[in-house]
């Protein structure tokens, strides 16, 4: 009997699958897409109704050939790619490459499942489906609006600003929005105001902390010290009696089961994981993770979804659970069921376990570390969403004053106590920043009644400024896309990536911060093509590509209707749009070397000042404002002297690959440099006893921007740089030793110092030391927040141990 064929896209799910699905099924695995836009090409034919020209991705040709005889001989072929827009647009092509006219063709089915259980796949195949037309054409109208949009405008951005640039439809509205928010904090005036709090005594502790809120019956807002010391005065010696309290019962409901979005929030304040590093995880947890005996698990569903649907079965699961493990004052009287947004796809559910009676605890030992607190914190989101509201007695005491100017002063103090934990026994929502109910809890009130006088004890004004907006970051950042309905919460992960690698934005602190290329990238494009980058606009083309899914409108339609505008715009810019590769900007400050006037350019570290006189006069300083900025800026500080320790001549502003940095204006004869905030100058380079093995000068000890190294004294004429080895010998090819090298960036990795002979690379390093589980020739040294670890490289291979390091080693990782 013929075996049916089933293709998913990853080889750890076709491993999970084909456990479930026995030995009359071969499951094989087309890692992603097989087709796709080519990337020389626009590949669009524009002319012919936006007519996309797929094409084989490079290297899948071979494994398309093995499909295709791996199917000739099935019975059946079931596509099984995830159950999105994507996964259908791969299930298309597969069709299409696999599809014959012979008569013993095997007939080709789509399944679709939400979660990888034995249950859920076995009515995956007892119901097959065809592929849906409606979502390919979905995810081919966003492919070719983003093909457009990315071939089109990114030429100009190359001819304007620089080589290497790109905009796209949907990550320059996030660019947009991080720039803007910039703005907003540079321009923000802070205010003052100032509060004026009474500590007041009851009968019995605690004492009553209270704020001032209403001066005869009206909102006060105190803008001053001599405001707030007019009150304090008026207040002096005046008693203060209870006017009333309020005690009332407070409900706090359990907060739904995750979707993509919230995941990659939650995930982000409460694991401190990037969305990227979110989603790698819930993919590896959905596909399958390997178990001890019971082997590949998929421990959750699907992880692309914007549905909160949960299934009966799992609903009768979890309930079963709470009671159980909480109690059943825990158990709402029928499940909870939430709202999905407008435009949710409900055939897909909630992000959940696939089986909520296995346990975080259960797995722990079993799980890496990364995988156990994402699996922990969907487990408990999904377990509290089914549970009981949390119940609180919030009591709010409101105590009067009549001040010296016969004027009443209104004082406030709430508290929260619990009353019943709820859903809170099982998890609390992350909070971006703190709120009143914080404060409420924290805040304990004493017994007191209406009327009661209660005794003063101090009064504290306090001076406040208002804050300016709070730059974003990555979860606050998919908060606003995902509410503004830019994007799809699938395509956060891949945006936040490539605006960080294009250097648009910088992470400090955690926060977004647009750079100078950021700033420049952004006015440049909403100059010229506003409407598109605009927020509502996005969101409106969101819309059109869920109408394409739900067959209300033919995609072709919605690419000519954009493409009318698009093209009129992209005219407009190729004659108009400002460029900044050829801008001068005039300043007031003049050439110091042949005192010709100063302008303001763009190169390619930035904008920096120069002089009008080049190419005979080369001087340069650089500019210590961002270009958008320069307008609203002083200059006059860009005069401020800094001398050269060495030679005494003045110090200047100067950039380069890796940032800002001063250097001696006697350059070529001095040339001394110095980091910006660096308190020492560059050591001096230390010669050596030892020869150089290719010319026999001295090697000499220098200072790089990686720190130290040795290399010859001869250079450039010989370039000799010693390598440093770690005393391990080289795994794979048993002549070479490891040598710590760094890459362009920086960043330490291993390699073999036979290279390009022996191309081995390690990221950690390695440990001459062979596996016990796998066998693996070495173990790699890995720092964890837990101390460092010898891990095998091995992706199949879970094995770990701690390792013992010198203190030296702990500081040197610390810092790195």
């Amino acid at each position: 009997m013929s075996k049916s064929l089933v293709i998913v896209e990853s080889p750890t799910k076709a491993k999970t699958i084909g456990k479930y699905l026995g030995r009359n099924f071969v499951v094989k695995a087309s890692l992603g897409h097989i087709k796709d836009l080519p990337k020389n090409d626009l590949a669009v034919a524009v002319e012919k109704d936006f007519e996309p020209n797929y094409a084989v991705i490079e290297g899948k040709k071979k494994l398309i050939t093995e499909l295709k005889q791996a199917a000739k001989g099935a019975e059946t072929v079931y596509l099984a790619a995830d159950p999105d827009r994507e996964g259908e647009a791969i299930c298309m092509h597969l069709q299409e490459e696999l599809q014959t006219k012979a008569k013993d063709a095997p007939q080709i089915f789509r399944v679709r499942f939400n979660e990888i259980t034995p249950a859920a796949i076995r009515k995956a195949f007892e119901q097959p489906l065809q592929v849906d037309v409606n979502l390919v054409q979905a995810q081919q109208a966003r492919r070719v609006l983003d093909r457009l949009v990315g071939y089109k405008i990114s030429p100009l951005l190359w001819d304007k600003v620089r080589r290497g640039l790109s905009a796209g439809r949907v990550q320059t509205v996030a660019l947009r929005l991080i720039v803007d928010r910039e703005r907003e904090i540079r321009a923000f005036q802070k205010e003052e105001y100032w509060t004026i709090d009474v500590q007041l005594n009851a009968k019995k502790p605690p004492i009553l902390n209270t704020r001032l809120m209403k001066l005869n019956g009206e909102n006060l807002r105190i803008p001053n010290a001599e405001g707030a010391d007019s009150i304090v005065a008026n207040l002096d010696g005046v008693p203060y009696t209870v006017d009333s309290v309020v005690t009332k019962e407070k409900k706090r409901n359990a907060v739904p089961p995750f979707i993509t979005s919230t995941l990659q929030q939650e995930s982000s304040r409460k694991l401190r994981f990037s969305v990227k590093r979110t989603m790698m995880l819930a993919q590896r947890l959905y596909e399958g993770v390997e178990l001890g005996e019971e082997g590949l698990v998929g421990l959750i569903t699907y992880m692309r979804t914007d549905s909160t649907r949960v299934s009966g079965d799992a609903l009768t699961e979890v309930r079963d659970l709470i009671t159980k493990r909480y109690g059943a004052q825990y158990l709402p009287n029928s499940p909870n069921v939430y709202k999905s947004k407008k435009d949710a796809q409900d055939a897909h559910e909630a992000i959940r376990p696939t089986a909520a009676m296995r346990t975080p605890e259960e797995l722990q030992s079993l799980l890496a570390e990364d995988e156990w607190k994402l699996y922990r914190l969907i487990w408990m989101r999904f377990v509290a969403s089914q549970m009981n509201p949390a119940l609180f007695d919030q009591t709010t005491i409101e105590v009067s004053a009549n001040g010296k100017d016969n004027a009443k002063y209104l004082f406030r103090a709430t508290g929260s106590v619990p009353k019943f934990d709820g859903f809170l026994a099982v998890y609390e929502e992350g909070k971006d920043a703190k709120d009143e109910e914080d404060d409420e809890l924290k805040n304990r009130l004493p017994a007191v009644t209406p009327g009661e006088v209660l005794k003063f004890r101090a009064i504290s004004p306090e001076q406040h400024f208002t804050e300016p907006p709070a730059r974003y970051n990555e979860a606050t950042l998919v908060k606003e896309l995902e509410s503004d309905g830019v994007g799809r919460p699938s395509t956060y992960a891949s945006i936040l990536s490539t605006i960080q690698e294009r250097e648009y934005v910088k992470k400090e602190g955690g926060k977004f911060v647009p750079t100078e290329l950021g700033f420049v990238v952004t006015d440049l494009l909403v100059e010229s093509f506003d409407d598109l980058f605009d927020v509502r606009y996005t969101a409106r083309m969101e819309e059109e590509l869920d109408e394409i899914e739900d067959g209300k409108i033919d995609w072709r339609e919605a690419m000519s209707e954009f493409y009318g505008k698009f093209q009129k715009d992209l005219e407009h810019a190729e004659r108009n749009m400002t460029d900044i590769k050829r801008m001068e900007k005039p300043t007031d400050l003049v050439c110091d070397k042949c005192g010709k006037p100063m302008v303001i350019k763009w190169g390619k570290h930035g904008s920096f000042i120069a002089c009008t006189g080049y190419p005979e006069c080369t001087n340069t300083r650089e500019l210590t404002v961002d270009l958008p900025d320069v307008g609203n800026a002083d200059l006059s500080e860009q005069g401020a002297e800094e001398y050269c320790e060495n030679c005494g001549r003045t110090m200047v502003l100067k950039k380069g690959r890796f940032g800002t940095f001063y250097a001696c204006s006697g350059y070529p004869d001095c040339k001394t440099t110095k980091r910006i905030g660096a308190t020492e100058q560059k050591k001096a380079d230390v010669k050596l006893d030892e020869p150089c093995p290719q010319c026999g000068s001295n090697l000499m000890l220098r200072q790089g921007r990686f720190g130290e190294f040795t290399s010859c004294s001869n250079y450039p004429k010989c370039k000799y740089v010693k390598q440093k080895t770690i005393g391990v010998a080289c795994p794979t090819c048993d002549q070479g030793e490891i040598v710590e090298r760094r890459s362009k960036r920086g960043k330490t990795f291993f390699g073999c110092n036979r290279y390009p002979d022996c191309d081995f690379v390690a990221w950690g390093k390695p440990i001459r030391e062979t596996c016990p589980q796998c066998s693996g020739k070495y173990l790699i040294e890995k720092w964890l927040k837990a101390g460092p670890v010898a891990q095998c490289p091995n992706s199949e291979c879970k094995y770990k141990r701690p390792i013992e390091v010198t203190p030296e080693e702990t500081v040197a990782n610390a810092g790195s």
